[in-house]
């Protein structure tokens, strides 16, 4: 059942979105049109094939430098079969965010089906994710895949799973300063490993850093600094709001001035972070630690689209936090009519 629903959406014509074509234009503007991506925007290009289905057309890439240089090849492909390869991308994503989490379930206390179902038969992510074909999905596999090494004490392999994560979509990351924490804090005395910091947070930490030394080389060679731009502009959707968000709603239901409601959502996020990670260092569960971070940063952004939801929906499947469940399915029903053409 879950392969097939994901296949339907995979199979069925892009959903409710556009940012697939932005995907794809920003990639032949690189390779066909020798123009940088973070420099230049798609109406540099106003007679590309992809141009005529791109919504943000003064917009430059906003994406991280790992995904752009993935979709290079696809500027080769006639603009239907980028466009498919990376419908597929995103299915087959999703599909493994549910194996890696089904896999680490067990060993959380957590049914592997339930939680494998919490991600991928998610509206949300059926929908927009799969049908839409968003990057997010590619980004919280690698994210998925840097909990899992950290779980399972491949500590390098975290530290490079997490910088593509974040070299994909930063937001995808929100976890990674968990997992740093996590082995950094002092575990209790064991006779069979070091009261204190484990070489986990050696082994984090190095390859990490020669994760962001491969693919900051690569990103320069290609792009200059201007992908640096990418995580400003990426800054900037908190001056932008979404009908649908927390904070946008909350204004409009208490006829607060919105700006000062973004500014309170935002402020509240960075001390619930800081707590979180307090909390983290002091011995909680570094999962759900950051399974709360995560969907505090939905809470609070005051640019949420509904695909979004994918950056919590794994760390949710495995916090074993029943409350923090309810929140996120909440914030799922509320997110369904969100971007429909009602």
């Amino acid at each position: 059942m879950l392969i097939g629903l994901v296949g339907v959406f995979a199979l069925a014509p892009v959903l409710l979105s556009h940012d697939v074509y932005s995907y794809v234009d920003y990639a032949r503007l690189g390779v066909l049109h020798g123009l940088n991506p973070y420099v230049y925007p798609p109406a540099a290009e106003p007679l590309d094939p992809a141009y005529a289905h791109v919504t943000w057309i003064d917009a430059t890439s906003a994406y991280g430098p790992l995904f752009t240089l993935l979709t290079y090849p696809l500027a080769w492909l006639p603009v239907w079969l980028a466009v498919a390869t990376l419908k597929a991308t995103a299915a087959l994503s999703v599909l493994a965010i549910a194996v890696v989490v089904a896999r680490i379930a067990p060993s959380r206390g957590v049914s592997p089906l339930a939680a494998a179902a919490f991600v991928a038969l998610n509206p949300l992510v059926l929908i927009h994710v799969v049908g839409g074909a968003h990057n997010d999905a590619l980004a919280m596999l690698a994210a998925t895949l840097g909990v899992a090494a950290t779980l399972s004490a491949r500590e390098a392999g975290a530290g490079a799973t997490f910088v593509a994560a974040f070299a994909l979509k930063p937001p995808a990351a929100l976890s990674a300063p968990f997992a740093l924490i996590a082995s950094a804090r002092w575990k209790p005395f064991s006779p069979y490993r070091e009261d204190k910091a484990s070489s986990g947070l050696g082994g984090l930490v190095v390859g990490g850093g020669l994760a962001v030394l491969v693919l900051g080389l690569a990103a320069w060679g290609t792009f200059g600094w201007g992908w640096l731009d990418a995580i400003g502009l990426a800054g900037e959707n908190q001056g932008r709001t979404s009908q649908m968000s927390v904070p946008s709603t909350l204004a409009r239901l208490t006829g607060l001035d919105p700006t000062a409601v973004r500014a309170a959502a935002l402020a509240l996020f960075v001390l619930t972070f800081a707590y979180l990670l307090l909390r983290t260092w002091r011995g909680m569960d570094w999962l759900r630690a950051a399974a709360w971070a995560s969907l505090s940063l939905l809470l609070a952004t005051a640019w949420l689209l509904p695909w979004y939801l994918i950056w919590s929906l794994p760390l949710v499947a495995l916090s074993r936090d029943r409350p923090l469940q309810l929140l996120t399915l909440a914030l799922t029903a509320y997110q369904l009519p969100a971007r429909m053409p009602l």
